[in-house]
């Protein structure tokens, strides 16, 4: 957001910061439309008991934070006592009766580590499709407004070349997960499954859950609750 990038993906939160400055790309994006599997909540206790409670944040994420913020305050009807620090699950319960976690972090938590110490794990992405019946992005690809104004021609083939590149990753899922599992701690049929369970579309439903999000979080998140999303023209 300093002006660094032209074109980059940007998670939700800060695009919605910096919407007067950003145009969306259409049909892309990062995002669930139910389980996300790398975005969870993992608790001690029951949600609606954390009312007072620790909660620990991951710190590597607004969006998910943000979000599972709300999801907890409006859905559970509780105020934790949130504190942020690295992503370390072991860590986090050793002083939290709950924490937040994105990424390998949230696989590994889910997968491995929460089964074995009894813990709960809640996906964010499914508590808020079951909650609004909409999709969730976590994050887009954007370009500045002013790059696209000098620059339109380019502009349109970086997403062009972005769209060819996603829907040739979907083709071949099978021959990605394999690949990126040479260099994780996940096997590749895991990462398949993961893959697959992400939705990169950017269309009306998409676009649907990020004005939700901004209805209900806007205000206290620093943007409007009404706030433009431009998306790039065809």
């Amino acid at each position: 957001m300093r002006g660094e990038l032209d074109i980059a993906p940007v998670t939700l939160v800060e695009f919605l910061r910096n919407a007067d400055d950003l145009v969306a790309f259409t049909d892309l994006a990062v995002g669930c439309d139910g389980p996300v599997m790398s975005c969870v909540i993992v608790s001690q206790v029951p949600l609606d008991q954390l009312d007072g409670a620790r909660v620990a944040l991951g710190s590597t994420s607004r969006t998910s934070v943000r979000l599972a913020q709300l999801l907890l305050s409006e859905q559970y009807k509780v105020s934790p006592d949130y504190y942020t620090c690295p992503p370390d699950l072991g860590l986090m319960m050793q002083e939290a009766e709950a924490a937040v976690l994105i990424g390998d972090a949230a696989l590994r938590a889910s997968l491995y580590e929460a089964p074995r110490l009894g813990l709960q794990v809640h996906d964010l992405g499914q508590m808020w499709k079951d909650w609004t019946g909409l999709p969730f992005v976590f994050a887009v690809w954007a370009a500045r407004k002013d790059y696209l104004a000098r620059e339109p021609k380019v502009v349109r083939k970086v997403h062009e070349a972005f769209l060819a590149s996603r829907d040739l990753s979907l083709e071949e899922v099978a021959k990605v997960a394999k690949q990126a599992a040479r260099w994780e701690t996940f096997d590749a049929e895991l990462l398949e499954r993961y893959f697959t369970t992400l939705d990169f579309r950017f269309g009306p439903d998409q676009l649907a859950g990020v004005r939700e999000f901004a209805r209900r979080t806007g205000p206290t998140t620093g943007f409007p609750a009404d706030v433009h999303v431009e998306l790039l023209r065809a």
